[in-house]
């Protein structure tokens, strides 16, 4: 039978080994009826562009059902289901609204995203969008043959792209494109496919890039000094 000295010498040395003793920290544990849990409540604030109206033109016309959007216009059509997180509201003066339908992180994210996503709807099917590109390098131009664009960029052969169905694309002086259309992200997926073949290179510039496009150049090698 160990003796009490014994028994509580090997208590001290479980503690330490558990507790962080042998290192010279000391830890105290609490009763587990003393410990209590902080709840803390995340306030998800109202979206600064979510909340702004959307104005709707005399020459659009609106197809609510549900999550559904149907937006006609001049240039097109368009039609966007919407997530469950928010809502969209036609109000009697004829503004829409996009409004968050539960309080959660998820939700104040896609207030302003599909607020964006909507106007641009209303928009590209009453006005319309463009992306303008700019080709620099000598002997690099752009043609059209029917729907088809045709671009000189310095490979061994021409570079032919269909143009989609809803797009129209027009080249200015061999070097200038213009691509226009009603679907904003339609438009800008093909200007990125073009300017993707010979993207702009920093020392001389060459290559399609945006028109407002600002390319960093960097400064070429120097030569030895003699």
């Amino acid at each position: 039978m160990a003796s009490p000295i014994t028994s509580s010498f090997q208590t001290s040395n479980l503690r330490s080994a558990f507790l962080g003793e042998r290192k010279g920290f000391i830890v105290y544990s609490a009763p587990a009826s003393n410990v209590g849990f902080l709840k803390k409540t995340v306030e998800c604030k109202e979206s600064r562009i979510g909340k702004q109206p959307i104005e709707v033109p005399t020459n659009v016309t609106l197809k609510l059902e549900g999550q559904a959007l149907e937006v006609k216009g001049p240039l097109g059509q368009l039609s966007m289901t919407y997530p469950r997180e928010v809502v969209v509201e036609k109000e009697d003066s004829g503004l829409l609204r996009v409004k968050k339908a539960v309080e959660t992180r998820r939700a104040n994210q896609m207030h302003g995203l599909f607020r964006t996503l909507t106007d641009n709807m209303v928009v590209g099917v009453s006005k319309g969008f463009e992306k303008r590109l700019q080709l620099i390098g000598v002997g690099y131009r752009a043609t059209l043959e029917g729907r088809i664009l045709v671009l000189s960029l310095g490979f061994s052969h021409p570079v032919r792209m269909d143009i989609p169905d809803g797009i129209q694309v027009k080249v200015e002086e061999n070097t200038r494109i213009i691509v226009s259309g009603y679907d904003k992200s339609e438009i800008g997926q093909f200007a990125a496919s073009i300017r993707k073949w010979r993207p702009p290179e920093p020392y001389k510039g060459k290559g399609v890039k945006y028109a407002d496009e600002i390319v960093r150049r960097k400064e070429g090698k120097a030569g030895k000094k003699k």
